[in-house]
């Protein structure tokens, strides 16, 4: 026999139904019954429902980031950098894109701010280029959740809500999400 690797089944599953359903879909006992595993083992692994949740956020945003590093370049000017992190998100979230209903239920969630605070930016792959030191003075004053909103938050919902684009469609939505989060003189 094949051993699982239940705690990662147990994400899944938790990402999958929320996917589908929402958090209030999203049971212990039904995401251990998608999981394939006991509820009581569930909770050997987690220790709530809210722990899978972060878990799986951390886990997405880790994935998400690790795909952004693929190919990225920091000795490229900052508008290639902002292309290359928000077409490989798009290509990241597009082949799993519970991933991205995931994290628009998770954005809409009383979940979402410990989330956030437990992710820290640091694997939100618009920190990549956001904490760059040559692009402090390029974004317009607005808090990181703005900026997130105006740029990777798009791609997001995108992806999550079944758009498909064309290349020239995606060039297009990179070059309109620059002009939106950065200064106007850029």
């Amino acid at each position: 026999m094949i051993p699982t690797d239940r705690p990662a089944a147990i994400r899944r599953a938790l990402r999958d139904l929320v996917a589908e359903r929402g958090f209030h879909g999203a049971s212990m006992a039904s995401v251990a019954k998608r999981a394939g595993v006991a509820t009581g083992t569930a909770y050997v692994h987690y220790s709530s429902k809210e722990e899978v949740v972060f878990a799986t956020y951390l886990e997405i945003k880790s994935d998400l980031a690790e795909a952004v590093l693929e190919g990225y370049r920091e000795e490229a000017n900052p508008r290639e950098r902002w292309h290359h992190v928000l077409v490989k998100c798009f290509e990241h979230l597009g082949a799993e894109p519970e991933r991205a209903r995931f994290l628009t239920q998770l954005e809409e969630s009383p979940y979402y701010e410990e989330a956030r605070a437990r992710l820290a930016h640091a694997g939100d792959p618009l920190s990549l280029i956001a904490g760059e030191s040559d692009l402090a003075g390029l974004f317009v004053d607005l808090p990181f959740e703005v900026i997130y909103s105006l740029s990777l938050g798009v791609v997001v919902r995108l992806v999550a809500s079944g758009v498909a684009l064309k290349p020239k469609e995606l060039e297009q939505l990179v070059d309109s999400t620059w002009r939106a989060a950065t200064q106007p003189d850029v």
